[in-house]
């Protein structure tokens, strides 16, 4: 699997370019800026992302439902490539255009990078024109906010070449129109998500403390889980299926204000709906939590599932251990990558110069 530091080496190659880094463009994760003649050229990490905590805690009158989640990007994602134009005559945004490495990817204006261009134009009045290229990692129908991420970060890298018309809060506000989980992206932290998942805010730091760096094996079978499905079948539970919005929020606050790692904030009541047709998966993370002693869940609505690694160094060999042991429950072609939890709004990436970038971003996206 290739990364980012592949991605730049390709663009780069036999061109007089001139390499800069916009430390502000893409919290979570980072940029590299190519000026090559009148092109500039950004190579994006668009980062993943888990729930520790996901509580559904009843359908709203408008069809959503309302949760109280906390969310955090992980050093496992997708890369896009943009290549901005800069035309004299300002051709129009209709020209933008999307490329994936997955064929099964759609490129057209259902894809949210391209979603997010039209709504930045829309917000901004930016008349640019950009170009594409989508590689990706993250798996679709996996509860890992792929598509969210993409948007997020496109939206910022565009609101950077156009000299940050939007400010954070008109940021966000064009992210919600996107998507319900496409905020919690412009972050680059653990952050704690209300409503329908558009009210966002920064997890405490001391508790944020105790999620940063935090080594994870993240794991998906050859099956996707519908969201729009996965909500329908826990509506059909309501009340049951529904954790009531004060007990969501007092268990979060006990965790908040304790010393708890995260193994004791893991939670989510979408796991139900999903288990009971993939019954796979609850066999899995049962089978992990018993041979290795793992605190172990779903993200999102599924299907991918992961487990909390510990920082022991009498168990080097534990990652290995648990990714042969999940092929051999599901498969050569299950999908497993380890990761960490990022955090400070991305500064393990912004604060790097362009080589040391690169070497680290191939480093914690290799496979």
């Amino acid at each position: 699997m290739r990364g980012i530091a592949a991605d730049v080496q390709s663009m780069t190659h036999g061109f007089p370019e001139k390499i800069t880094r916009n430390p502000g463009c893409c919290n979570g994760g980072g940029i590299l800026c190519l000026n090559v003649g009148n092109v500039k050229k950004t190579t994006i990490f668009s980062p993943a992302k888990i729930n520790l905590f996901l509580a559904i805690t009843g359908r709203r009158p408008d069809g959503f439902h309302d949760l109280v989640s906390v969310v955090a990007p992980v050093s496992f994602g997708d890369t896009i490539c943009i290549e901005f134009s800069n035309t004299a005559d300002g051709a129009a945004m209709e020209n933008c255009a999307l490329t994936c490495t997955d064929a099964s990817t759609p490129v057209d204006g259902a894809n949210l990078v391209l979603k997010a261009a039209e709504a930045f134009r829309a917000a901004s009045g930016w008349r640019g024109v950009a170009r594409f290229h989508l590689e990706k990692r993250i798996p679709m129908g996996a509860g890992l906010g792929g598509g969210s991420s993409n948007a997020a970060c496109v939206l910022r890298a565009l609101n950077e070449e156009a000299g940050r018309p939007l400010d954070e809060a008109r940021l966000a506000e064009a992210a919600a129109r996107i998507g319900s989980d496409c905020a919690l992206f412009l972050h680059g932290a653990p952050v704690v998500m209300r409503g329908r998942g558009e009210q966002v805010e920064r997890l405490a730091a001391g508790a944020a403390r105790r999620l940063i760096g935090r080594r994870l094996l993240i794991f998906k079978p050859d099956v996707s889980v519908n969201t729009a499905w996965a909500y329908r079948r826990l509506a059909a539970r309501a009340p049951e299926g529904y954790l009531p919005a004060a007990e969501a929020e007092a268990r979060l606050a006990a965790w908040i204000a304790g010393d708890a790692g995260a193994e004791e904030l893991l939670f989510n009541n979408m796991e139900p709906p999903a288990f009971e047709k993939f019954v796979a998966l609850p066999v899995l993370l049962g089978q992990l939590r018993k041979k290795f002693g793992v605190a172990a869940g779903m993200s999102g609505s599924g299907s991918a599932c992961f487990a909390l690694l510990r920082e022991n160094a009498a168990e080097p060999d534990a990652a290995r251990e648990m990714t042969a042991f999940v092929r051999s429950a599901w498969g050569r072609d299950a999908f497993v990558t380890e990761a960490r939890i990022l955090g400070q709004g991305g500064a393990e990436f912004q604060s790097l110069s362009p080589r040391r970038f690169k070497n680290m971003t191939a480093a914690v996206l290799k496979p």
